[in-house]
């Protein structure tokens, strides 16, 4: 199914879901699930990027209104080359053949991650697909690509510190929204939730500023196999619990 068909069907009957306005995913298991099929690895990372493809339909049909999505740490570029260059060309052609459907259905676009050091080639992508989609109001999609959360909150110091060097900010005037707003993740709200696939239960450095109270959901599937059946039983997961934000339950008052 395409981004284009997903706009025009209807969600499934869930009147008692709660939709998170933001949600971010740590997509986990692409290697494993090539694996466990007798394939290498860059099948599975062509199958991540179909899966990705379900998500931003799934968060379109359900009315989400950002997702942030975990597509290549600022550790993984130890990975083998030939590994690593095949995920930045999956980078390259999904933006490539995804960006006029992207565009075309409202959704916005930013990478978030550390830029520097990447070819001018793939700057000149990001740019592009930012400037593109700049204007549109629905979903809001960041691609984390070359991101590190320390990472992250480092430059966000970098940041204050030079304001307080040039005399616009006073050290004492610095709280945690200046601080929220330095970030990569600049004007969009803290996750509600935070999904990863895999089995795994960490968060690999991802939005450990932004996730401080984001409610956590853990899923035995590999990423490529995410589907309508697993986001649905995530969302009534969610739901369900009452967030509390450090608070009390309302009987406990």
């Amino acid at each position: 199914m395409s981004v284009e068909s997903a706009v025009q069907s209807q969600p499934r009957a869930r009147a008692e879901l709660r939709i998170p306005a933001h949600i971010g995913v740590i997509m986990d298991g692409n290697g494993r699930w090539a694996r466990a099929r007798g394939k290498p690895r860059t099948e599975g990372h062509i199958a991540g990027v179909k899966a990705l493809r379900r998500l931003v339909e799934l968060s379109i049909t359900y009315g989400v209104k950002y997702q942030t999505v975990f597509s290549f740490s600022s550790e993984n570029w130890t990975r083998p080359r030939d590994e690593v260059r095949f995920i930045i060309g999956l980078l390259h052609r999904f933006v490539a053949s995804d960006l006029e459907s992207l565009y075309r259905n409202n959704v916005r676009v930013t990478i978030i991650g550390a830029r520097d050091g990447l070819e001018p080639s793939l700057q000149r992508l990001i740019g592009d697909v930012e400037v593109k989609t700049a204007g549109n109001t629905g979903l809001n999609l960041a691609v984390a690509f070359n991101y590190g959360g320390k990472a992250e909150i480092a430059e966000a110091t970098r940041r204050i510190a030079r304001l307080v060097a040039a005399g616009t900010l006073k050290p004492e005037d610095i709280t945690e929204a200046t601080i929220a707003r330095a970030l990569y993740t600049s004007g969009a709200p803290d996750p509600d939730l935070i999904i990863r696939t895999s089995g795994e239960h960490r968060f690999s450095n991802f939005l450990i500023w932004q996730s401080a109270y984001s409610e956590l959901a853990f899923v035995d599937e590999y990423w490529p196999d995410f589907d309508e059946e697993i986001f649905l039983r995530v969302l009534e997961d969610y739901s369900s619990r009452e967030r509390r934000f450090g608070g009390i339950e309302a009987q406990d008052l």
